[in-house]
């Protein structure tokens, strides 16, 4: 019954007339499905969020910042950076920690037709060399510790214009103060400049690990990241209906919920915090609450004192708090729901949260860069019933899984799952073929195996191959190969993942060193170290006396590696 009630309220809400209509919309030459009633831009959205005036937007610890002030630091921002020449298409680097700043650089480079080149912050500088390069960007905003690692650069971009944030008086006499650009013009105009945006110019640049070793710079639009937001504000208005049905009550009303308190621990460089929390909390005027770092203690602080409603974490964040030697002690009660991007929830965990959380609902996204956020998202009731499945493609998906020739699955049967629909990027920055490759007519290529049920409801079965993902981080196994191969020792390697109870998944690497050669583990993480960032360095190391086993095509087993190397017997 409450599967009949779910489908009852998805028709209800997206009929003609509604809230959460959906049309095709003609983009790139494809049809796509869109919300007829998004917001036009990410400009949009941010105007919208001009009318919760004096409530608290950004928290971050003692820090408060309100809507109104927000909205004054943004406009100061935009004028700042139109000053120095940046106009639409133009790009601005952001390159910090979860800091205010990082949403408030968000809103007024989108908000004035720049695009966002979101810099992962654990990049060592070689990573960031390489992605200034690649998106050329007018000017780079940068904390302190990124100022640091840029400096090495600077020789290579001497044009670069560089706005440095918290440098706590150590600004380099080649970089203008934060504080300076945006309190300075603070008191001023709380109206970004005017400009007309297009839905489908790009919004923003987030680089993914790409399975060739190299990240791409995958080009999110404003039409993608609208969508996106209309998704998950579908998502939390569908499922209660359906319940309220299924229990013979009154549905709510979509968006009668009061505005989300959110903990935003996971890093807002990827699409889950920035995204899938922080536009979403934005536009309904609630309060994001940003952690430095994570910390299972301080979190559940956090949410005692900011009485936060909703945490979107990777599962490990959620299983560490729950275990936590003194979370009998704090009051969690204000949290509705916990949940996950970044990596599945793990089935035994679904049914833990209610348990020690009563009150708490898990709730499961599965997305990808690529989407601009959630393909499928599930949650309470429905989750506890399939905890094994992500839940049914959003109304602005269509999907399908399919064979290896291309062929439609029937029901039930796993293959790669293909999605299409208007939160599908643009495509990768300077990359055609990798876009012709992983989009065709508009059908994305998730590169992940999966089954659909009757109901539409997918379950992923196995990611694509190489893939690790640890603590919500993807590590792709070509980029730590092409580091371990630098290593002249090194005649063979092959990188897997190795279950991890706190992470999910941890980097694990067979290695054969040529004849004569020599290298201990601790120097060959080092050397890792130089070139990829530290969540990608191998925990475990195995040094084998024989060459990899391999099949016919001459590639590694890496199957079976994983089945046959312990973890007790790694280095």
């Amino acid at each position: 019954a409450m599967y009949a009630e779910f489908k009852r309220a998805w028709g209800e809400l997206t009929a003609p007339g509604q809230m959460f209509e959906v049309q095709p919309v003609r983009v790139r030459g494809v049809d796509l499905l869109a919300y007829r009633h998004a917001p036009a831009s990410l400009r949009d959205v941010w105007l919208m969020s001009a009318g919760h005036g004096d409530r608290d937007y950004l928290v971050y610890r003692g820090e408060r910042i309100a809507y109104a002030e927000a909205h004054r630091r943004v406009a100061a921002l935009a004028r700042a950076l139109a000053e120095r020449g940046v106009g639409p298409g133009d790009r601005v680097a952001i390159a910090m920690r979860n800091y205010p700043e990082w949403m408030l650089a968000y809103w007024a480079v989108t908000g004035m037709g720049a695009v966002v080149v979101g810099m992962n912050a654990w990049w060592v500088a070689r990573e960031m060399a390489y992605a200034l390069e690649d998106s050329a960007p007018a000017v780079l905003i940068a904390d302190r510790e990124r100022l640091r690692r840029f400096s090495e650069l600077r020789p290579r971009f001497p044009e670069l214009s560089v706005i440095a944030v918290r440098a706590e008086g150590a600004t380099p006499d080649w970089a203008r103060d934060w504080n300076e650009l945006t309190l300075a013009g603070a008191g001023g105009e709380a109206q970004l400049p005017e400009q007309a945006i297009d839905a489908d110019s790009d919004a923003c640049i987030f680089y993914t690990s790409g399975t060739t070793g190299q990240p791409k710079g995958a080009r999110l639009t404003h039409r993608g990241c609208v969508n996106n937001i209309m998704n998950i504000a579908f998502i939390n208005s569908v499922q209660p209906r359906a319940l309220a049905y299924a229990a013979g009550v009154e549905p709510p009303a979509p968006g009668a919920d009061e505005p989300p308190r959110a903990l935003i621990a996971t890093p807002l460089f990827h699409v889950t915090a920035n995204n899938c929390v922080a536009q979403v909390t934005t536009l309904t005027g609630g309060k994001l609450v940003h952690m430095y770092k994570w910390d299972p203690a301080a979190a559940l602080r956090l949410i005692e004192e900011e009485k936060i409603t909703t945490f979107s974490a990777v599962p490990m964040m959620t299983r560490e708090m729950i275990t936590h030697a003194d979370f009998a002690q704090y009051k969690v009660s204000s949290l509705q729901a916990i949940g996950g991007g970044g990596a599945a929830m793990q089935p035994d965990l679904v049914g833990k949260v209610p348990e020690a959380m009563p009150g708490t609902r898990p709730s499961t996204g599965y997305g990808l860069t690529e989407t601009s956020g959630i393909i499928s998202a599930l949650a309470l009731e429905f989750l506890l019933d399939r905890p094994t499945s992500v839940g049914p493609a959003m109304p602005t998906f269509e999907a399908k899984c399919v064979d290896a020739r291309g062929e439609t699955l029937p029901v039930g049967e796993a293959g790669e799952l293909l999605v299409r629909g208007a939160p599908v990027i643009r495509g990768y920055l300077n990359r055609p073929e990798a876009t012709a490759e992983a989009i065709v007519d508009g059908w994305l290529h998730t590169g992940d195996i999966a089954r659909m049920d009757e109901d539409g409801f997918i379950y992923l079965v196995d990611r694509a191959k190489d893939m690790v993902l640890r603590g919500g981080e993807n590590v792709y196994g070509a980029e730590v190969e092409n580091a371990l191969f630098h290593h002249d020792a090194v005649a063979e390697c092959a990188v897997f993942a190795v279950p991890d109870e706190r992470l999910g998944e941890e980097v694990g690497a067979a290695i054969f060193l040529r004849p004569g050669a020599e290298v201990d583990a601790r120097a060959l993480r080092e050397h890792c170290a130089a070139r990829i960032a530290l969540f990608k360095v191998p925990r475990y190391l195995w040094f084998l006396p024989d060459p990899l086993p391999r099949n016919a095509n001459g590639k590694f087993v890496k199957r079976a590696l994983q089945k046959s190397l312990k973890p007790a017997d790694a280095v």
